[in-house]
């Protein structure tokens, strides 16, 4: 049989496939049937651009690129760029072998984070809540850190990564400005949403201000960088005022510091004084303040006298994760569990759940003392590694890794920043910074090397 297979394997291959062919026809219809045909060229260009698919995955889920075009939504792009770059990466990693795996300190913190993460799934209150999470973001968090990782093996990689950000938080940030402007999905009548209607990540004005924020490190870098083409940053000057109005728009207050946190760490590396960069961020923190006109807000606006009702809503969110940790010291409520407990450990009942709007509150109350304490040393494992970089590059004196080490320094602080008043510790951008951060040290060892070398 085998030796007739051998002879007559393109016949009875051809045979099998219009036998299949045939049956998907006349079970699903023509549209799988041309769905099928194009399989094999789609599984084909999956493996041989597996990068740029990585890359486009991290975009539209972290951008929601999809969410804040609706036209983009019937295609499923998300879930068609996730299984292009699983075949990508299973493909390159034991097939191809051309993903060489390697390993780094930032990896372990990571993967100790992502355990303990489970357990606190395991241990949470509503055990459903927390699973449905760990299935739909964290799993794939975990995949593409280590994939990123990887793969960002050249200076070309890190460009397209960049400008893939770039160009992808100026996109929202214009949809967030004409729904501004024409009064769509308004929340307390002044701050921007996007697609709150199709219940959006993007509908919440904090999350929003969220995603266009953390481009604007990346904007900042090339503005910044007296190297880049002129064209180049009077493009991206443009995008980054862009980006800054639509965070302006959210009228976010955490958007606001991170952005003034971003542009004081770029204007400190032009002007090395601490005292005249603290004024210019100050300055320029209360003009964002005065455009955004967060005095008119329905809460937290100057009409509220003392403390006003969105800061005490804070306080009273930050009070019930410090009574989550308390009561639960080691795996607190478990993951994505904060609002459904809020409740049971507020000190003060409204009549509805609120979220906690701090990353450090949201990693204590959720995942308990011990969680906190591996998350902060995944940040300082980041910042450590970056430093690492910086002196690194000074060496060889490469501009262009210099450039991805600001942009991604930049973010973490915004991160670290921002995060006191934005939910952010479970969503992409910190660990975007960390697999990114874990690549570009591979990278700039091996060219130290290879300078010494010569």
């Amino acid at each position: 049989m085998l030796n007739y297979y051998k002879q007559n394997q393109l016949f009875i291959n051809g045979i099998l496939v219009t036998l299949l062919v045939v049956v998907t026809y006349a079970t699903l219809g023509p549209i799988a049937v041309f769905a099928l045909l194009l399989l094999p060229f789609a599984a084909f260009t999956a493996v041989k651009v597996s990068v740029a698919f990585i890359i486009l995955f991290i975009l539209f889920s972290y951008f929601r690129l999809h969410e804040a075009f609706p036209f983009l939504m019937p295609f499923k792009i998300p879930k068609l760029l996730a299984l292009a770059s699983l075949l990508g990466i299973v493909w390159h990693l034991f097939i191809s072998q051309k993903l060489k795996p390697h390993w780094h300190t930032n990896h372990l913190i990571f993967f100790a984070w992502f355990i303990w993460l489970t357990v606190c799934v395991f241990s949470a209150s509503n055990r459903g809540l927390a699973m449905e999470y760990w299935s739909g973001v964290l799993t794939k968090v975990l995949i593409m850190v280590f994939a990123i990782s990887w793969w960002m093996s050249t200076l070309k990689h890190f460009n397209v990564v960049r400008i893939g950000i770039m160009i992808s938080g100026a996109a929202i940030a214009l949809v967030a400005l004409s729904n501004k402007m024409n009064g769509i999905g308004l929340v307390e009548g002044t701050r921007v949403t996007i697609s709150r209607e199709l219940r959006s990540q993007l509908g919440d004005p904090n999350d929003l201000s969220l995603v266009m924020m953390f481009p604007v490190s990346f904007l900042a870098a090339e503005v910044f960088d007296s190297n880049a083409h002129k064209l180049r940053r009077i493009i991206a000057f443009i995008c980054l005022i862009t980006a800054i109005s639509g965070v302006v728009a959210t009228q976010s207050r955490g958007g606001l510091l991170g952005i003034a946190a971003v542009l004081s760490f770029f204007i400190y590396q032009k002007v090395k004084n601490p005292i005249v960069v603290g004024c210019i961020g100050a300055v320029g923190m209360l003009a964002m303040v005065a455009f955004a006109g967060i005095a008119d807000r329905q809460s937290g606006g100057s009409h509220e006298g003392g403390v006003d009702e969105s800061a005490m809503g804070r306080i009273y969110a930050w009070q019930a994760a410090i009574n989550m940790a308390i009561h639960n010291p080691l795996t607190g409520v478990g993951v994505n569990n904060f609002v459904v407990n809020y409740y049971f450990y507020s000190p003060h009942w409204d009549g509805k759940n609120h979220a906690v709007h701090s990353t450090w509150f949201q990693v204590l109350g959720e995942t308990g003392i011990v969680g906190i304490c591996i998350f902060v040393l995944v940040i300082a494992c980041i910042y450590r590694t970056l430093n690492r970089v910086f002196l690194i590059n000074k060496q060889i004196n490469d501009k262009q890794i210099d450039v991805n080490a600001k942009a991604l320094k930049g973010g973490l602080i915004g991160f670290m920043v921002s995060g006191t008043f934005l939910t952010q510790a479970f969503t992409w951008p910190i660990y975007i910074i960390l697999a990114l951060t874990i690549a570009l040290e591979k990278l700039v060892i091996d060219k130290q090397r290879e300078t010494s070398h010569e």
